[in-house]
């Protein structure tokens, strides 16, 4: 995928009657007399169409594009105009700087809802109005998502982060640990995702951080991280933002990166391109995406209605095979779904009923979620993301 632009807003059409022609029907109609107007039939112009009703959403490049969310504006006359973010500081910052029901959908990684809750930037939601039946048990009652007893928003899709590489260069036996990223045929060819989270959490596994968290990390261990963060800096090859991150895999110009996954290399596999991505014996770490109400939107019941589509069977279809980057479902009918309507991609996925699945990875510990940090602040990862860029 190329020249994706980060922020970028779709514009909106409107239907109407071209008034030109309406024009013309009015100036031809004045010009009959009344006597030859008793022969002539009477010709109706068409009613202005109702125009569609606007729902502005916020969310990752790709959930507000035709793919995702045409069958909904048909069905229900809107359209649908995103603003796209890249990463959850991004997303913060972007609603932070605009006033009050801007938006009436916001999607977020799950490890800030608790931001947006606290922030008073969206609605509490009532969970008996969600299918939240359908869920894997694993996804029933995330965590992150509820505050207390009260939910604040309900999960779309989810993915994996390890290791991701030229399938020419290094193999899948190598990629299995997170130190092939020092290996000295990679120097100059390790590439970041310019992003702190994922980065930081994958490194941090390698350090051995997987109890409680690779995020929950004393000030001990938080030097050694940054030691082994910096240690990196001579393999590095650049840092790259969201389209750059595809470009690069596909082009060659980088061989490996941590803190990426199948939402990237699901696309460029499809173009052709020998990348792959594998889970490290260390572990990997999982990101999730989800909806939320935006406070004070004007739209909650059109707001409400998209989540109930996007998670529904034929949503999840749509979001799994997402053209902008792949995501897994944690609903068991979006499963049932998508093996009937594309068996192999569910397969690719592994979201299979038969046989090891991408649920069993969670189940057998080897998948933490990506949260933002418990003992450090988040401007304490992003200004050290900083220092390492510059470094």
């Amino acid at each position: 995928m190329t020249d994706i632009k980060k922020d970028k807003d779709r514009p909106i059409t409107q239907t109407t009657q071209p008034d030109a022609g309406r024009r013309k029907i009015l100036k031809g109609a004045g010009a009959v007399t009344a006597a030859s107007a008793l022969s002539v039939p009477m010709i109706l112009v068409p009613p202005r169409a109702n125009a569609a009703t606007e729902l502005n959403m916020i969310a990752w490049y790709g959930h507000g594009e035709p793919d995702m969310v045409e069958e909904f504006e048909a069905m229900h006359n809107v359209k649908i105009k995103a603003k796209y973010y890249a990463g959850g500081d991004n997303m913060l910052a972007l609603i932070s700087q605009s006033p009050p029901g801007t938006y009436d959908l916001i999607l977020s990684d799950g490890e800030f809802v608790k931001l947006l809750k606290e922030a008073g930037y969206i609605e509490a939601m009532d969970p008996n109005e969600y299918n939240m039946g359908d869920l894997f048990d694993e996804y029933a009652h995330f965590d992150a998502h509820w505050m207390g007893d009260s939910l604040y928003s309900v999960i779309v899709r989810f993915g994996y982060l390890g290791v991701s590489f030229n399938t020419e260069i290094i193999s899948h036996e190598e990629a299995s640990d997170y130190n092939i990223l020092w290996d000295s045929k990679l120097k100059g060819k390790v590439g970041h995702f310019d992003w702190h989270l994922p980065n930081l959490g994958c490194l941090s596994l390698r350090d051995g951080n997987d109890s409680p968290s690779p995020f929950d990390i004393n000030s001990s261990q938080w030097s050694k991280l940054q030691e082994t963060t910096l240690s990196l800096k001579p393999q590095v090859g650049g840092y790259f933002d969201y389209g750059g991150t595809f470009a690069s895999l596909k082009n060659g110009e980088i061989y490996a990166m941590c803190g990426i996954g199948d939402w990237i290399t699901g696309v460029v596999r499809k173009d052709g391109a020998p990348v792959d991505s594998v889970i490290p014996k260390q572990g990997g770490i999982q990101w999730t995406e989800s909806y939320s109400v935006g406070k004070g939107s004007k739209k909650q019941d059109l707001a409400k209605e998209f989540i109930r589509y996007i998670t529904s069977p034929k949503g999840q279809v749509r979001s799994i095979q997402m053209g902008a980057y792949p995501g897994m479902s944690p609903y068991k009918s979006g499963w049932t779904a998508i093996n009937e309507a594309n068996p192999e991609e569910a397969k690719r996925q592994r979201m299979t009923f038969d046989g090891p699945n991408c649920i069993d990875d969670l189940r057998e510990g080897r998948i933490h979620f990506r949260e933002t940090p418990v003992q450090q602040s988040l401007e304490d990862w992003n200004d050290f993301w900083s220092e390492y860029k510059n470094a």
